[in-house]
């Protein structure tokens, strides 16, 4: 997958051109932290955190949304990364949070820590609870494929609801983990990029640019993201997705 800039992408890279777009090697510096845990940092190499928001078009001091952000790995991110003038919403279902470690996971990440966060403990396939337009920028890593896979239907929820709560002109980062068409992809937790294109389409959502900053042509896509041969290192597809003016 190359990366594809549409006129919709151009647009607004040229509205944006004043904006204050956050600075990657900043962003790297604030990852290295110590106070971030190596587990955490662990990450960073195969899945370029930094990198990744400069592409879909972060900036410092946005409010942002975390969706379905489990034990916080990417809200962790998002709280540097946007800076002490921004704002992030790390949101998790009740249901996910009682799900193995995950609350005191979240509770470890936050307590005393990311004054920037706050918790959305609310299910984005029923009801965000935020006020409509009040979103600069929303992300969910690897989450959609499992929605997807159980009910296309709840999907577009899903995408609906994120899309109400973002302002026009605001993009929702979609990554996941890439499948095969006619492959079981339900059981490897994979979707195919076509099928992620279609359901945003669907949504209302424009399809903005997609990066191959995540492509690992090592992973043939038949095992589960969580095989030991893979190294927790899949072969991911990212959707930049605006919600229209």
């Amino acid at each position: 997958m190359k990366l594809l800039l549409s006129f919709v992408a151009i647009t607004a890279l040229l509205a944006g051109g004043n904006a204050l777009a956050i600075d990657v090697a900043k962003v790297n510096a604030a990852l290295a932290d110590p106070s971030r845990s190596d587990a955490d940092k662990a990450l960073d190499s195969s899945r370029k955190p930094a990198e990744i928001l400069d592409f879909l078009g972060l900036e410092e001091g946005m409010t942002v949304l975390d969706v379905m952000s489990a034990g916080g790995w990417y809200t962790e991110v998002l709280s540097r990364a946007v800076g002490p003038n921004g704002r992030v919403y790390m949101q998790n279902s009740e249901a996910a949070l009682a799900r193995g470690t995950t609350q005191a996971t979240v509770d470890e990440r936050l307590n005393g820590r990311l004054t920037n966060v706050e918790r959305l403990n609310q299910d984005v396939t029923v009801d965000l609870g935020l006020p409509a337009n009040s979103i600069d920028f929303a992300i969910t890593n690897l989450n959609f494929h499992d929605v997807y896979n159980r009910d296309p239907a709840a999907a577009q929820t899903f995408l609906l609801n994120i899309k109400s709560a973002l302002k026009p002109g605001a993009v929702l980062g979609l990554i996941d983990h890439e499948g095969t068409a006619g492959a079981d992809n339900a059981a490897l937790h994979r979707m195919t990029v076509a099928d992620a294109r279609a359901a945003a389409i669907q949504a209302g959502f424009e399809i903005a640019a997609e990066s191959d900053l995540l492509n690992v042509p090592t992973d043939n896509h038949t095992q589960a993201p969580f095989a030991a041969e893979l190294e927790r290192n899949t072969d991911r597809f990212t959707l930049k997705l605006v919600k229209p003016r």
